[in-house]
């Protein structure tokens, strides 16, 4: 059986006519030792392949899962999902990654803590290196192969291969679910058949506490101009960072209330229905011993896991000259989120484009930064005055013993997908933000897409009442390119701040 990388006209048909039909035969796995779409926690696999499988499967130092195997549309780049492999890679102990969009076939091993690449050929020269993959990730190379990571982590007595996440899974075919239960006093493991190798769910039976603190980290972003794609990038990346399974909180800041609307909780037509006015982001920052965070924050379906989120007001724009005046309005954020410290994972704050108070108590309270931008001129002139402002703000932390503000980088957002701009103008003007600016550019980008769009106009009717509801791009279309930029860009800010 030959392969063309030019059948394969999607991702669906990378997996089919490449992955199923094609490389796992060749490499010799049966359908009884591999399966798709298995999920660890939060970690989606699109392949799985074991050197032997049972039920149930131990995740420990003998464990024998052997390569993930990751499947890309063609028009994907696969630079763009190596950062994620990796995770999959460090998180779960497995050896090797295969990561392929058909036209490009990628080995990647896992070494101590990172990933480095072993192999790499163009789609139409797969058949003419197919011994060399053999060889290197073959099922017969794999059986006998033992690797050193995993004989030190057993002689350490550390069992868990993913740790803080599960210790035993137990595969559970969706054909079987109706099956007698089994006794526990089986001793020998059950094969799975081999009409069971497709759609298998990978569940935790024992959950594993950690002995670590939880760490909520708080991540301010913000540029001074508008227009940038502030509240896009806020609301998505919220989105996208509850699928990675992380507990997040969203606070709005600005007194346009946008990340409010955007994540529809905004279900009144006129002022006499306004339920927000009297609890949000104000009345927070306004009572040093009323308003806690847990009794504003609204729990909001514009994502699924739901998020929670702080929201703001038109009101507090009357409200900035007062509170600049109180002594402790610059604090009140920074003591009322510790309050919540133990029940999120990370904090997004959006603020307003402006170099105003809000902006100020956003950035104090931050750990770290994310400044979008569309690279145009105007946008990158400002970063002179947020590079003076966060001089400023990060006075102010020294003086109340507060660690500076890591930034984590310019986001380029709302880029054009002009394939000419793309390609020449796009690199340059990446270029320029750190030689310039002296301030680090993101690995991520934010592209202009349709679906951003469309998802944020989302309405559902009440009554004879249009109400926005809006969705997140994770949900309204999650195998859209749109989607995959935010979920890179979670994988990114969870490596950067230490919660991956």
């Amino acid at each position: 059986m030959s392969f063309n990388p030019n059948n394969c006209r999607n991702e669906s048909e990378v997996e089919s006519k490449l992955i199923v039909t094609y490389l796992l035969p060749k490499l010799g796995y049966t359908p009884d030792s591999w399966h798709q779409e298995i999920a660890f926690g939060n970690i989606r696999l699109d392949f799985l392949s074991f050197r032997i499988q049972y039920i149930p499967l131990m995740l420990d130092a003998d464990s024998q899962m052997s390569i993930v195997i990751e499947a890309k549309h063609p028009k994907e780049k696969l630079d763009r999902h190596v950062r994620r492999l990796k995770r999959y890679l460090t998180s779960l102990s497995i050896r090797y990654g295969v990561i392929t969009n058909a036209k490009e076939i990628r080995i990647y091993e896992k070494v101590n803590d990172d990933i480095q690449l072993v192999f790499q050929c163009a789609g139409e020269e797969l058949e003419t290196r197919l011994d060399e993959i053999i060889a290197l990730i073959g099922r017969d190379s794999l059986k006998s192969l033992k690797d050193p990571e995993n004989l030190e982590q057993k002689d350490s007595n550390i069992d868990l291969l993913i740790p803080d996440l599960i210790n035993e899974v137990s595969i559970q075919p969706d054909n079987l679910a109706t099956s007698e239960p089994q006794s526990s006093d089986i001793s020998e493991p059950q094969k799975i058949p081999e009409n069971n190798a497709v759609n298998l769910q990978v569940q935790s039976d024992v959950t594993v506490s950690s002995n670590k603190p939880n760490t909520m980290k708080i991540i301010a972003v913000y540029h001074n101009k508008g227009g940038v794609g502030k509240t896009t990038t806020v609301v998505n990346l919220a989105a996208a960072l509850s699928k990675e399974g992380k507990k997040v909180l969203v606070i709005d800041l600005d007194s346009q209330a946008n990340t409010t609307f955007a994540t529809g909780l905004v279900k009144f037509d006129d002022e006499e229905q306004d339920d927000l006015k009297d609890s949000n982001i104000l009345h927070i920052l306004q009572s040093e011993d009323f308003y806690s965070i847990a009794e504003v924050a609204r729990k909001s379906n514009f994502c699924n896991p739901a998020i929670d989120v702080v929201p703001s007001h038109i009101d507090l724009m009357y409200y900035e000259t007062e509170l600049n005046q109180l002594d402790y309005s610059r604090m009140i954020l920074i003591q009322k989120l510790a309050e919540v410290q133990d029940k999120y994972d990370i904090v997004l704050i959006d603020t307003p484009p402006s170099l105003n108070f809000y902006a100020r108590v956003a950035l104090i309270a931050a750990d770290y930064l994310i400044i979008p931008s569309d690279l145009k001129p105007f946008a990158n002139q400002g970063l002179i005055n947020v590079k003076d402002f966060i001089k400023k703000v990060n006075g102010f932390k020294k003086q109340i013993g507060k660690k500076p503000l890591a930034i984590l980088g310019v986001l380029p957002c709302k880029i054009s997908t002009n394939a000419k701009f793309v390609q020449y103008s796009l690199p340059k003007r990446r270029e320029t933000i750190p030689q310039r600016y002296g301030i680090e550019i993101m690995d991520s980008v934010i592209y202009e897409r349709d679906d951003l769009a469309k998802c944020a106009e989302q309405i559902q009717i009440v009554g004879d009442m249009e109400i926005s509801d809006p969705i997140s791009v994770l949900d309204f279309k999650p195998d859209s390119i749109a989607a995959q930029e935010f979920e890179m860009l979670a994988v990114e800010v969870l490596e950067k701040t230490g919660k991956n």
